[in-house]
């Protein structure tokens, strides 16, 4: 029999540029200091389709891009490297941007996300799923589904309540601290696995932890089905009905933070759809793929 390809992550969220300023030396707010600007295809949903196409696993946008020439672009750039763009909603609003300056360490020392037409376009970006492009009542979609919290909270609360999931594993995964509120959502979704760093698990808990132990923790017993807490360099921790998991990074020299949750995220997912591994060793994979993505050089 031929093989068959296995069927994409559907990644839903954010699809825009990023232009990402690097300072070359310290830096306080109104200081103007020499360093690198890049421009690159960004967004959570984008940049998680891409490191799951990278990593062998198909993966389809669910998104909005504008239809002006940055949009013809960015989808001319992801389509070239894998990435399924048919499902995308392109509308007449500009393409979204995220700017963001980071300090020498490759930490974000300040960003703007503009996900004008991303909030505009709210449930549209999911017609696929409902109009039986991605599945019907009778047959669902039974793949990896990816959210990122850039989805207004009615688009977010649609997904976790609507039975057009109901048989489909959900992983969901804030934008920013700004924005973790909105995945208090997650908490009501079945069989799905909330990413977070600790300083989300903070503001979701609404109190401060020691560890991502003690978080992923707090997040399973406040509903979640898995809760999965990374704290940059240090430990990160799953935790579901049989308990808690813990793994500590390799210790590397960061260059750039942006974009490291999405890889963790990716690396997480693309190693349970594809292999036999134990969750630990999951855990592993993507803390490890995290790692390598904060020591890449900046250019």
């Amino acid at each position: 029999m031929p093989e068959t390809s296995p069927p994409p992550v559907l990644c839903i969220g954010s699809a825009l540029w990023d232009i990402i300023a690097s300072a070359s030396c310290d830096m306080q707010p109104g200081n103007d200091v020499p360093g690198i600007i890049r421009r690159r295809p960004g967004g959570v949903a984008l940049n998680i389709a891409l490191a799951l196409v990278e990593r062998g696993q198909p993966a389809a946008l669910l998104t909005t891009i504008g239809n002006d020439a940055q949009g013809d672009e960015l989808i001319s750039k992801l389509e070239s490297a894998g990435v399924d763009c048919q499902y995308v909603s392109r509308v007449d609003d500009p393409t979204d941007n995220y700017l963001a300056i980071e300090t020498t360490s490759g930490v974000v020392f300040g960003a703007i996300a503009d996900c004008a037409s991303l909030e505009k376009a709210g449930d549209q970006i999911l017609a696929p799923v409902r109009d039986g492009r991605l599945g019907t009542v009778r047959n669902p979609w039974q793949g990896s589904v990816v959210i990122d919290g850039n989805l207004p909270v009615s688009t977010l609360e649609s997904i976790a309540e609507n039975r057009d999931f109901d048989q489909a594993h959900l992983s969901f995964v804030p934008a920013s601290p700004g924005k973790a509120e909105r995945m208090r959502t997650a908490l009501k979704a079945q069989s799905a696995t909330l990413f977070v760093n600790k300083g989300e698990a903070e503001i979701l808990c609404n109190r401060s932890f020691a560890n991502s132990r003690a978080a992923s923790e707090a997040l399973f017993q406040m509903g979640a089905h898995r809760a999965i807490v990374t704290d940059g360099p240090d430990e990160g921790a799953l935790c579901n009905e049989n308990g808690v998991i813990s793994v500590v990074p390799p210790q590397v020299e960061a260059n750039t933070t942006t974009g490291a949750g999405d890889v963790f995220l990716a690396a997480f997912v693309g190693a349970e759809i594809a292999s036999t591994l134990g969750l630990r060793e999951i855990m592993e994979t993507a803390v490890k793929a995290a790692a390598d993505h904060v020591m890449k050089e900046t250019k």
